[in-house]
């Protein structure tokens, strides 16, 4: 059986890496130059984080395992990324909506994260922190510009807010493993973060002249391996080179 730290960091590198390929798809497609090449290298930064996540969960692994054993060859049973960010690029009000969300999680998870007792984990943390300070001031920007623009880009992006509500909560459900990590000091405590979370997506929802989404129904087991069925297609695209050749060098 894999041990409680191992698994916790597997969820973290997992969001950090479907979301980096959901918003590479977007590459040669942004609206402007400025914004597509801001999009790939918000997508860059969240595959860094992911990768230092998958190397220190590899030499966490009771298996002989790498990093790019754990990327390319796991199904999606056995990926634990947060549903929201295998959603697809529905329009760009969909693209931003679901980066807001999660860059607020991010950023007030890493914050926590970087008081982690365990070195590696602070250290990736502190890290990311820096880069999420910039992609939470950019996807607020554009939440509150196309909220507060034409009433066509409000009703866009307050369809997209609505929508992706459904798969937010999940984002603070704190199971076995987040307890198990929240005692030995080296885990973030997701009720923390969910109230500074809120806070900050009300407040930045308020100047976009944006309604919060009131729904009570939510998305919830993607920690067990539950998902959409956007995630096998998303794997399929990204594990494809690696499982047809699986034993060539790049």
């Amino acid at each position: 059986m894999q041990s409680d730290i191992y698994k916790y960091l597997l969820r973290l590198a997992d969001t950090n890496i479907i979301l980096s390929h959901r918003l590479s798809e977007n590459c040669s497609r942004g609206p402007y130059l400025e914004e597509d090449l801001a999009i790939s290298n918000t997508a860059l930064d969240l595959l860094g984080a992911g990768e230092q996540f998958l190397i220190y969960a590899a030499k966490n692994s009771n298996e002989d395992v790498t990093a790019d054993d754990l990327a390319y060859r796991r199904n999606e049973t056995e990926y634990f990324n947060f549903q929201l960010v295998e959603q697809p690029n529905t329009d760009f009000a969909y693209i931003y909506a679901r980066q807001f969300y999660m860059d607020v999680y991010n950023y007030f998870l890493y914050e926590a994260l970087s008081k982690s007792k365990d070195e590696t984990i602070s250290a990736i943390a502190a890290k990311s922190i820096k880069e999420v300070t910039y992609h939470l001031r950019k996807s607020s920007e554009w939440v509150i510009r196309l909220g507060d623009g034409t009433e066509e880009s409000h009703n866009r992006m307050q369809t997209a807010l609505n929508d992706l509500w459904f798969y937010t909560n999940e984002l603070f459900e704190m199971d076995e493993v987040d307890k198990a990590m929240l005692d030995q000091g080296i885990g973030a405590d997701l009720n923390e973060v969910k109230s500074k979370w809120m806070s900050r997506v009300q407040e930045i929802i308020d100047e976009a002249t944006l309604t919060l989404p009131q729904s009570e129904f939510f998305a919830s087991g993607s920690k067990k391996g539950v998902h959409t069925e956007h995630l096998g297609f998303a794997l399929a695209e990204m594990q494809y080179l690696p499982r047809a050749y699986p034993d060539a060098k790049w």
